[in-house]
C-alpha cells in the first residue's frame, strides 16, 4: 500500500482543482467535506446516452441523443428572450433553445451546416420539439464522448452532473493503481478488484448499482471491516492492560442471595459465573450483559457489584436518566439492608449541601456504592479506589464514550454495560464488537407471558369495561399514541385528543407524557404514576427503557401497525414486570398493509425478544432498527446486516486472526471511514 501517492484523499475538498468557496459551499450541502467523500458518494442511477435516436421517435420528457445538421440561427434582439438554433435530420426539425447564452458561444458550438450530437431533455413548444440548455454538444465525429452510459447523482442546488463528474474522474485518475491493503489472493477468492478499479466501476455503471455486485460488496466487506477492526482494536487494547485481582469471599453477596423470594434461571447463574470469572481475573471485565425486558440485568449487577465492594473498592452505577437512576438507587438499597455498604444517589436533583457531602465521602472512600446519570464523571466527582463502573442502556452510548469511560475508571476498573434492546448477531457484531457478551434469554420463573391481542379501533369502546375492573383492584394502564397534536396529514391519533377523552370517562385518574413536556413535569407525572396517584397514563413513545411498574399490568398502544417490531416489543415490555397477568392490546386499522400484519401476528405468537429483533431486520431492513437513529447508533453507507450477513461473518474470521501491532497496514482504510479518531482515542 503506498500511503504517501493517496493522501490527498484526505485533503479538504478545496484543494481540488475548479473547486472554489461557492462550490465548496455546495458540496458541503452534501456532506462532502474531505476528498475521500467524493468516492463515497456513488450514483443512485444512470443516464443512457449511448442510442442516438431518431427525430422521428423522440419522447417529451426524456433524455436523449440526438445526431442532426445545424440549419438556421434566430437570435432575437429582444432582452431576456432565448437564443433559439434550429437543427434537422433528413425533412425533421428539433429546436435548440438556450437561456443565459452568448451568440459567439453558440455559433462557435453550432456551425451552420455542420453535423452535430446533441443530448439533453426533450420539450414540446407551439408543435415543435426542442431540447433546452442541452447537456452535451459535440461535433458528431467526437460522437463517443457523449454517446455513452453516465452515472446519475444526487445534486444540490448548483452543481451540475457536469461539474460533479468532473471532479470525481479527476480523484479516481490520481489514485494508485496499487493502493490496496488486501492480499492478492484475497481479492481473488473473493471476486473483489484492486480498490481503484473497483471505484471505476462503481462511478461508471453499465447499469442501476446493485448491492449484490462484487464491486458493491468489495466496498461493503471494506466498511464492515474497517468497523469491526475499530472495535477489535478497542477490545484488544482493554485486555492487553492487566489489573490486580479483585479478592472476596462472596459474604455480600450470599446476604443479597438470602433476600430473592425466588430462584435464579440458569441463565443468570451462569451469567453470575461470567461477571465473578471477569472480577477475579487480571484482564479488565470489559462485558456487555444483553437481555430482554424484565430479564433480572440489574439484580445480576447488584450481585457483582456487593462482590467487588466486599474487594474493597467502589462501584458506580450510570442509568441515562434521573427517574432510572432512582429507581436503581431504591433496589440496591431494599438489596444492601443486610449489608454495611454504603449507597448513594447523585443527580442534577440532589442538593448542593448532599452533593458536597457525596463528594466528600466518595474522595475519602466512605461511599462504597454511587448511583447517578452520566453527570457521575464529571471532573470534580473523584473516587477513592474506583473499581466498578456499571451503565445501564448501553446502546446510547458509542464506543468513543465506552473508551473515555474505561479510561476514567482506570487500570483496575472493570465496566459492565446492560442493554434491554435485543439486537441480532450481525448488527452485535458492528456495535459491540469491543465487548464480551452475555446473554439473558430466560425471564425469572414468577413471570408470566405478556397476552397480546390485536383489536380493530372501531372497537375501542369495548376497553372501558375492562379498564374500568383494572383501576377498581388498582392496577394501571399504560395508553401509547404515535403523536402529540392532531395532523390532518397523517391518519395518526393524538395524545392530547385521547387524554381528553379518557379523563371524561375516569376522572382524576389520568396523566399525560410527551416530547412536548418539560423534564422536570415529565418526572412529576412518572413519579405520580409510581406512587399509583395516577391510574391511567397516556403517552408519546417517551416511556423510559428500563423503569419499572410493576402495577401496570395493561399497555395500549394506539396505531401499532405504524410502529416497528422491536419498538412494539420495547413498548410491551412496559407491562409485566410483577407476577399478576398482564396484557398488550394493539389496536390498528383495518386497511393494514403486508408487513403492518407479519408485523402483529409475530408479535402475538411471541415474547421472544431476539427473535423479535431478528424478524424485524428482515421486513424493515437495518435502516432504523431498535430505532438506533435516534439512539446516535450511525448506520452503514454500504453494507447491509440481511443481504451482506456473510461479509459481516467473512471480517469476524479474519480479524480474530489479525494481531494488534499488525493495524497500521490498514491505516488508510480506518481514515477512510472516519474511524481514525477512535483508534487515536484508544493508542493514548
Amino acid at each position: 500500500m503506498n500511503i504517501n501517492k493517496n493522501s490527498f484523499l484526505f485533503n479538504e475538498i478545496s484543494s481540488l482543482k475548479g473547486v472554489g468557496l461557492k462550490t465548496k459551499k455546495y458540496l458541503e450541502r452534501k456532506r462532502i467535506e474531505k476528498i475521500k467523500d467524493l468516492l463515497w458518494d456513488l450514483p443512485y442511477s444512470i443516464i443512457d446516452r449511448s442510442k442516438i435516436t431518431s427525430l422521428r421517435e423522440l419522447e417529451i420528457g426524456k433524455i436523449t441523443t440526438v445526431k442532426v445538421n445545424v440549419i438556421k440561427y434566430n437570435f432575437p434582439r429582444v432582452r431576456n428572450l432565448p437564443n433559439k438554433v434550429i437543427c434537422g435530420e433528413k425533412e425533421e426539425k428539433i429546436n435548440i433553445i438556450f437561456f443565459n447564452s452568448y451568440e459567439g458561444y453558440i455559433r462557435k458550438i453550432l456551425p451552420i451546416g455542420k453535423e452535430v450530437i446533441i443530448s439533453g431533455k426533450i420539450g414540446y413548444f407551439k408543435k415543435h420539439y426542442q431540447i433546452t440548455n442541452p447537456t452535451y454538444v459535440k461535433p458528431a465525429v467526437q460522437k463517443e464522448e457523449i454517446a455513452k452510459i453516465f452515472p446519475k447523482y444526487s445534486l444540490t442546488e448548483g452543481l451540475t452532473e457536469k461539474i460533479y463528474r468532473k471532479l470525481i474522474f479527476e480523484v479516481l485518475n490520481k489514485i494508485n493503481d496499487n493502493y490496496e491493503w488486501h492480499s492478492d489472493e484475497f481479492l481473488k477468492d473473493n471476486n473483489f478488484n484492486k480498490l481503484k478499479e473497483t471505484f471505476l466501476n462503481l462511478h461508471n455503471p453499465s447499469k442501476k448499482i446493485d448491492i449484490f455486485s462484487d464491486d458493491y460488496r468489495r466496498l461493503a466487506y471494506d466498511e464492515i471491516f474497517a468497523n469491526l477492526l475499530t472495535l477489535f482494536s478497542a477490545r484488544k487494547s482493554v485486555k492487553l492492560k492487566k489489573k490486580k485481582k479483585k479478592i472476596y469471599s462472596n459474604k455480600f453477596s450470599e446476604l443479597i442471595l438470602k433476600n430473592f423470594d425466588f430462584d435464579l434461571t440458569n441463565d443468570q447463574k451462569k451469567v453470575l459465573e461470567d461477571l465473578d470469572k471477569d472480577i477475579r481475573s487480571e484482564s479488565r471485565m470489559f462485558r456487555l450483559l444483553q437481555g430482554d425486558v424484565g430479564s433480572g440485568k440489574t439484580i445480576l449487577a447488584l450481585i457483582a457489584a456487593a462482590n467487588v465492594i466486599e474487594s474493597k473498592y467502589q462501584v458506580a452505577f450510570m442509568a441515562p436518566t434521573e427517574i432510572l437512576a432512582s429507581q436503581h438507587y431504591e433496589l440496591a438499597k431494599k438489596l444492601f439492608f443486610s449489608t454495611n455498604i454504603k449507597i448513594e444517589l447523585l443527580t442534577s436533583k440532589t442538593n448542593l449541601k448532599d452533593k458536597k457531602k457525596i463528594i466528600s465521602n466518595l474522595k475519602n472512600g466512605s461511599v462504597n456504592f454511587l448511583v447517578g446519570t452520566h453527570s457521575l464523571f464529571q471532573k470534580k466527582i473523584k473516587f477513592s479506589k474506583l473499581g466498578f463502573i456499571i451503565i445501564d442502556e448501553q446502546h446510547k452510548f458509542g464506543v468513543k464514550q465506552r473508551i473515555s469511560l474505561a479510561k476514567k475508571g482506570g487500570d483496575n476498573c472493570d465496566i459492565l454495560s446492560m442493554s434491554a434492546t435485543p439486537i441480532p448477531r450481525t448488527m452485535m457484531l458492528s456495535f459491540f464488537g469491543d465487548m464480551d457478551v452475555s446473554l439473558l434469554n430466560e425471564k425469572p420463573k414468577n413471570r408470566k407471558d405478556v397476552v397480546t391481542l390485536l383489536k380493530p379501533e372501531n372497537k375501542i369502546s369495548e376497553l372501558w369495561p375492562l379498564i374500568k375492573k383494572q383501576i377498581s383492584l388498582n392496577r394501571q394502564v399504560f395508553w401509547v399514541c404515535p403523536l402529540i397534536d392532531e395532523s390532518k396529514k397523517l391518519d395518526f391519533s393524538s395524545a392530547v385528543k385521547k387524554y381528553n377523552l379518557i379523563k371524561k370517562i375516569f376522572p382524576n385518574h389520568v396523566g399525560i407524557l410527551h416530547g412536548n413536556v418539560d423534564k422536570v413535569e415529565k418526572n412529576i407525572v412518572l413519579k405520580k404514576f409510581l406512587e399509583k396517584k395516577i391510574k391511567i397514563l397516556v403517552s408519546t413513545t417517551v416511556i423510559e427503557v428500563g423503569i419499572n411498574f410493576p402495577n401496570a399490568n395493561i399497555i395500549i398502544i394506539e396505531n401499532s401497525n405504524k410502529f416497528g417490531l422491536s419498538q412494539l416489543h420495547q413498548l410491551r415490555g412496559r407491562v409485566g414486570r410483577g407476577n399478576i397477568q398482564s396484557y398488550c392490546i394493539m389496536l390498528y386499522k383495518n386497511n393494514l398493509s403486508e408487513n403492518a400484519k407479519k408485523r402483529l401476528k409475530i408479535l402475538r405468537k411471541t415474547n421472544d425478544g431476539f427473535l423479535i429483533a431478528e424478524e424485524d431486520l428482515k421486513i424493515r431492513g437495518h435502516g432504523d432498527l431498535l430505532g438506533f437513529q435516534q439512539s446516535g447508533i450511525k448506520n452503514f453507507k454500504f453494507a447491509d446486516p440481511i443481504h451482506h450477513k456473510d461479509l459481516f461473518l467473512m471480517a469476524e474470521k479474519k480479524i480474530k486472526n489479525i494481531k494488534i501491532e499488525n493495524i497500521k497496514k490498514y491505516e488508510d482504510l480506518i481514515k477512510l471511514h472516519d474511524k481514525a479518531e477512535i483508534i487515536n482515542e484508544i493508542a493514548n
